[in-house]
């Protein structure tokens, strides 16, 4: 793993050496200047030692505290002041402190996005801002969709679509929602029989959609240099089964999650040795789940923006 950690870093020096980040996902109102990009080394480190089997929440002493670590680069690219072009790629390794089963550690799925500002006005005692972002991604090594929980994903190409409506207050307070809409495919798995709520002789696991939706209370502080906000994400599959009592995951699993989290921001703005790096730091926690380990994450990464 420390080489692979090694090399996605060296991947976003590479980049960064044409010449500062707002760290932006698909699902927040920043956006880069026209010509301007970002990059961002990203490192996330999430465990559990309970899970949901369908809604009971559960242990499992032949796992143990299973754990999943991701480094991640990401790129940014301003096309215009209203549209950017986003990609990631995560580095993911999985392991657990009991059983038999080894974890597994690989480059997951690239995922490219492109995000838009619709409109953006002042309305009262602040601005009205509503962009929408779409989405693809799919894997990109020959992972184990069905070796769950430690595979590295879902092993399918995913289309999203994502409506963004955010109210900043001119003092830097600000409120934000967003939805979206997961378009998933077909995995092939290492068997040949399954059930999903009945059995089927196939290779081929459907995939279920799923519906995603955030919101943030958050704040910008010390003239636009330090960001911090409270959010809540949710998830929900659209299909999918349960996982069987006493059995492992897999693919067709209906997938429920709730979970809140704090995140926080800094742009080094008045330090010229360091002007256009930023860190971000965040922790999270699911409050409720279905089919899903119950999560606790954290991660922190480093960014840097550079116009060219």
């Amino acid at each position: 793993m420390k080489n692979h950690l090694i090399r996605i870093f060296l991947l976003v020096l590479s980049i960064a050496y044409l010449s500062a980040l707002k760290a932006q996902t698909p699902s927040d109102d920043l956006l880069m200047q026209k010509r301007e990009f970002c990059v961002a080394l990203l490192y996330d480190a999430g465990s559990w030692d309970q899970y949901w089997e369908g809604a009971r929440l559960r242990s499992n002493a032949n796992i143990g505290t299973f754990s999943k670590k991701a480094a991640t680069s990401m790129v940014a690219y301003g096309i215009t002041n209203k549209i950017n072009l986003i990609a990631t790629l995560p580095y993911i390794q999985t392991e657990a402190t009991g059983g038999q089963l080894k974890g597994v550690g690989g480059i997951q799925d690239l995922n490219i996005a492109i995000k838009g500002e619709i409109f953006n006005q002042q309305v009262g005692p602040g601005k009205i801002s509503f962009l929408a972002t779409g989405g693809f991604g799919t894997p990109v090594s020959n992972y184990l969709s069905d070796y769950q929980p430690f595979s590295l994903g879902l092993g399918t190409n995913e289309w999203s679509l994502r409506g963004i409506l955010q109210y900043r207050f001119d003092n830097g307070i600000y409120v934000r929602g967003a939805a979206a809409h997961l378009w998933r495919g077909q995995t092939k798995v290492e068997r040949n029989f399954y059930y999903n709520n009945g059995a089927y002789y196939s290779q081929w696991m459907d995939v279920p959609n799923a519906l995603n939706y955030n919101c943030s209370v958050g704040t910008w502080l010390f003239n636009s240099s330090l960001k911090i906000e409270a959010n809540y994400m949710g998830l929900r599959s659209t299909s999918g089964d349960d996982i069987r009592i006493y059995n492992s995951p897999q693919p067709t699993n209906k997938v429920e999650v709730d979970q809140v989290g704090f995140f926080a921001q800094y742009y080094f703005k008045n330090i010229k040795s360091i002007h256009g790096f930023g860190a971000i730091a965040y922790y999270s926690k699911m409050i409720h789940g279905r089919n899903m380990g119950q999560f606790q994450n954290y991660g922190f990464g480093i960014t840097y923006q550079f116009k060219i």
